[in-house]
């Protein structure tokens, strides 16, 4: 969104410029304490016109969860991925094997995300945040906890039970969606691996990455995920356990949820609605 978008959207709500304080001021009142290990999705435009952008965000962020709190956030990397798999957008089958053989490996000092939003991007280059080391669905975090929530990413299976995903759940973290929905919650693909449901398949994934200081295009096999059916999911949640607080961060609407209720909530509702 641009800055014109951004005054425009925050006059039309009828408030002012949000500042770092007016943001821990608002995360306070949703429910975020000092101490609480935070995963974080968000969409910079829907919080409309903000004093400092992205950094007072990240700042305020790191803030509501104090010292002793641990913030994390996706880092993702699609484009280290299996070109055959790309849909948005596709690109032609003659460009696979040039895209294999030369996309450059995954390094989590340099690699950007992809389509994480300003936020995330911010935040993946803020002073102590460290990055897991999954050439495709990394995850960065800064707090106590951080090199716990982190360690050991298996390469297949990023998103499931040895994944940072799974790390928050264990340690009971929460969810934040600050102006996005459920169909951004990467915790909901954690559910996709622990449900049983018909038709789940796996297929050949690939990515460049760095083996013995060489960089090497590397073949794994993944578990296709399917993030269709995610709203229905959270709306499903909202409505059963009133476990999801919902309010306003600035001009977005927020959405806090404890991740281990969320995720149990979601293997019971794939099993009962996904397959057959």
């Amino acid at each position: 969104m641009s800055e014109s978008k951004a005054i425009q959207r925050t006059v039309a709500q009828g408030k002012g410029p949000a500042t770092e304080a007016s943001l821990v001021a608002d995360l306070g009142a949703l429910g975020i304490t000092h101490g609480m290990t935070l995963l974080v999705h968000t969409s910079m435009s829907q919080l409309g016109y903000v004093v400092g952008d992205a950094e007072a965000v990240v700042a305020a962020l790191l803030a509501a969860v104090g010292p002793d709190g641990t913030l994390v956030m996706p880092a993702m990397s699609s484009g280290r991925s299996e070109p055959r798999h790309w849909r948005s957008p596709p690109v032609p089958e003659s460009w696979w094997q040039v895209i294999r053989d030369h996309m450059p490996a995954f390094d989590p000092r340099t690699t950007p995300g992809r389509m994480m939003g300003v936020v995330a991007d911010t935040f993946r280059v803020w002073p102590g945040v460290v990055r897991s080391d999954h050439p495709v669905n990394s995850f960065v975090a800064h707090g106590p906890k951080a090199d716990a929530i982190l360690a050991d990413q298996a390469l297949a299976g990023g998103l499931g039970e040895a994944s940072p995903l799974a790390r928050v759940y264990d340690l009971g973290g929460h969810v934040l969606l600050l102006g996005v929905g459920h169909a951004n919650n990467t915790s909901l693909h954690l559910a996709e691996y622990r449900a049983e449901f018909g038709g789940k398949t796996r297929s050949a994934f690939g990515t460049p990455m760095f083996v013995d200081g060489e960089r090497r295009w590397v073949e794994f096999e993944e578990l296709e995920l399917d993030d269709e059916d995610f709203d229905q999911v959270g709306a499903a949640f909202a409505e059963e356990t009133g476990l999801q607080v919902e309010g306003e961060v600035a001009c977005a609407r927020a959405l806090l949820c404890p991740q281990a209720p969320l995720v149990d909530f979601a293997v019971g509702w794939m099993e009962a609605h996904r397959g057959s």
